[in-house]
């Protein structure tokens, strides 16, 4: 088999969350396998659960290596199960998944505008007892005058099996190149579910009667509270490569959880 990377043999970097099975899996794999410099590596070997790959991903790095991620957390969805040995082989074998994050920009009531970037989702929530008030508009046009509910979400094909499958919104192939625009308990219209937008829609939520409603918007784990207005769009010049082991592929793992009971 021809290898993917530039050397045979591909330089790995290895990154832990600070749970203790996850530092100690790095100890011993770095002592195998060796473990260069993030600017010199082929690859990042990721050992935590969904929410550390999700933080890895975030990273700043100077360029945009592929991830593999082995579950030394919990859930695990976008992790591949974790083994000591052959792990060269697994990620010489192991299929892509390009992902395209979305960009959040808020503005807060005190007209400070903040920017962020989501893999998973950005979701706007209310800060109080009282219900969020927001209208949503697509393209420029008004869809949803008037939302009265805890909040909204839109997710990415790839975050749709995260909190938008927990708010019942839909789960998207990847290669859908739509996104999931999901309420989270909607009040006023009771009857609405929600809808699937275009890759390359411009949202725009308007936070309604901000003061006596206060709204926060997250992208990720990126949050800005008190806004008053928050613009978001996939970001197709940023791609990022996540590495799965062959027949486990993100896609294929999307495409399961739809049958699962």
């Amino acid at each position: 088999m021809t290898s993917p990377f530039p050397q045979s043999r591909p330089r790995l970097t290895f990154l832990s969350s600070d749970r203790p099975e996850a530092t100690e899996a790095r100890r011993r794999l770095a002592a195998v396998y060796g473990d260069v410099p993030q600017e010199e590596a082929d690859v990042i070997v990721a050992l935590g659960g969904d929410g550390f790959m999700l933080e890895v991903l975030h990273l700043p790095l100077a360029r945009r290596i592929p991830i593999y991620g082995m579950n030394r957390g919990s859930v695990g969805f976008l992790m591949n199960d974790f083994a000591a040995d052959h792990l060269i082989d697994r990620i010489a074998a192991a299929e892509r998944a390009e992902i395209h994050p979305l960009t959040m920009t808020a503005l807060d009531a005190s007209g400070h505008r903040s920017t962020a970037m989501a893999i998973n989702e950005v979701s706007l929530l209310r800060q109080t007892r009282q219900t969020a008030k927001l209208r949503i508009l697509i393209d420029g046009k008004v869809r949803l005058a008037e939302l009265s509910c805890d909040g909204v979400i839109v997710a990415t094909p790839a975050g749709s099996t995260a909190y938008n499958l927990s708010a019942h919104g839909p789960i998207i192939p990847l290669e859908a190149r739509v996104l999931a625009l999901t309420p989270i308990s909607a009040f006023r219209p009771r009857r609405w579910r929600g809808a699937l937008l275009p890759h390359a829609a411009q949202v725009c939520f308007q936070v309604l009667e901000a003061d006596k409603r206060p709204v926060s918007a997250v992208a990720d784990n990126f949050e800005v509270r008190d806004v008053v207005e928050v613009h978001v769009a996939e970001d197709r010049d940023v791609s990022m490569t996540m590495l799965f082991d062959a027949g486990r592929g993100l896609q294929e793992r999307v495409l399961a959880e739809q049958f699962s009971v």
